[in-house]
């Protein structure tokens, strides 16, 4: 009975913290999971996350760099990241800005995520590089409605 509980408790604190992202202006989309202890970039850039994704405890996606400003003056560092559809997203993965990942793609546990990834591809490492090409039928995640 506790541990019920705990889980349709929990699944309302996941409900409002997606609430609050798509109020920052982060586009998430249908039947996608953001756990609570993932570190979204709410304030500068923009963050697009397609359907059925899981985005694990610690993982961080960037959508600003405050660095481009010293390397490009005049720039003002926001930028975009664009993650498709059915993405699986390892704990304390980081997602870095400019980077879009494709449709089925896998981020491994601790990746750094520097550079765009094709869809049905598994990275991993510091900086992430490809370790192989995914293939289908893909399962479905099955979360509690947003």
């Amino acid at each position: 009975m506790l541990r019920k509980l705990r889980y349709h408790f929990a699944n309302f604190l996941r409900w409002i913290y997606l609430l609050y992202l798509k109020a920052h202006g982060i586009k998430v989309g249908k039947n996608t999971m953001v756990s609570l202890g993932a570190k979204l970039d709410v304030h500068r850039g923009e963050i697009i996350i397609g359907d059925d994704c899981l985005i694990t405890k610690g993982c961080v996606i960037l959508s600003h760099d405050g660095s481009a400003k010293m390397v490009h003056p005049g720039s003002n560092g926001y930028g975009k990241v664009v993650i498709g559809n059915h993405v699986f997203i390892g704990v304390n993965a980081i997602i870095l800005p400019n980077v879009t990942i494709g449709d089925h793609a896998v981020i491994a546990a601790g990746a750094v995520v520097t550079k765009d990834v094709a869809p049905e591809t598994l990275m991993a490492g510091n900086p992430a590089c490809e370790i192989k090409k995914l293939s289908g039928p893909f399962p479905t995640l099955n979360c509690p409605s947003n």
